[in-house]
Formats: structure tokens, C-alpha cells, sequence
């Protein structure tokens, strides 16, 4: 099971001055893609924290392969790459507006209570999903 976002335009502000993307907005990239897609999963961030269990990434790997420029459109593919335990692992995939792969990369965020900062298993709304 995976999910693409629409598509999204760079914008300005996420550009160095070679006019490419600043490689820290690619993680922004994630996170929008991995919060839409546990959006339209029905677990939305708010159901998550609600439940005193934060998501912090502990681990994260990009690898560049093509750069995206000032005014490019792109989208976003994420999955979830294992089963979920006391830490959940998505892998992504950027492409161009012509479907070249621009990005991968993988995040691991940890399960956490929010109140006491301990880890936790995966909660079953998650689990039950992946």
C-alpha cells in the first residue's frame, strides 16, 4: 500500500541561490507526503497526538539523484516499508513533472508517549493499517 500526492510546485523560499531545491526541504517533502497519506488512512496527526503518542524521527536517508529547480512540479510517493513495532519506517520517492525519479529516501519515526517520553509499540489504529 503506498500513496502519491498531488502535484507541487517549488516554490522560491525552498531554493539556495543555484536556484535547486535546499537539500533540508526534501524532509519537508516527507513529512507532507506521510501526514496526507495517514490523512486519507483515516489516522490523522491530531487522532495520533490525542492519544498522548508523538512520532519524532529518529533516522533519515536521502539520496539525490536529480535536482529539482525554482518552479518545477513534482510529487510525492510514500509506503511503509515494514511492519510497524515501536518505530515505523516509510520510504519515499521523489519525480519530476516529466516522471523522473528525482529522490529517495527513508525516515524512521519512533512511537513515544507524549507525557512521559517512553517508548511505546505501535499503536493498534496504526498497526491494524499497515
Amino acid at each position: 500500500m503506498d500513496y502519491k500526492t498531488d502535484k507541487i510546485k517549488v516554490r522560491y523560499n525552498e531554493t539556495d541561490q543555484m536556484g535547486i531545491v535546499h537539500h533540508s526541504n526534501y524532509l519537508k517533502f516527507f513529512e507532507l507526503a506521510r501526514i496526507e497519506w495517514l490523512e486519507k488512512l483515516n489516522i490523522p496527526y491530531e487522532k495520533i497526538e490525542q492519544n498522548n503518542i508523538i512520532l519524532p524521527v529518529v533516522r533519515c536517508e536521502l539520496k539525490f539523484i536529480k535536482p529539482l529547480f525554482f518552479g518545477d512540479y513534482f510529487f510525492v510517493k510514500v509506503f511503509c516499508t515494514k511492519k510497524p513495532t515501536s518505530t515505523v519506517e516509510f520510504s519515499y520517492e521523489i519525480f519530476n513533472d516529466n516522471k523522473e525519479k528525482t529522490t529517495e529516501g527513508i525516515t524512521t519515526l519512533a512511537f513515544l508517549n507524549s507525557l512521559t517520553r517512553k517508548p511505546l509499540r505501535c499503536p493498534e489504529m496504526i498497526s491494524d493499517i499497515f
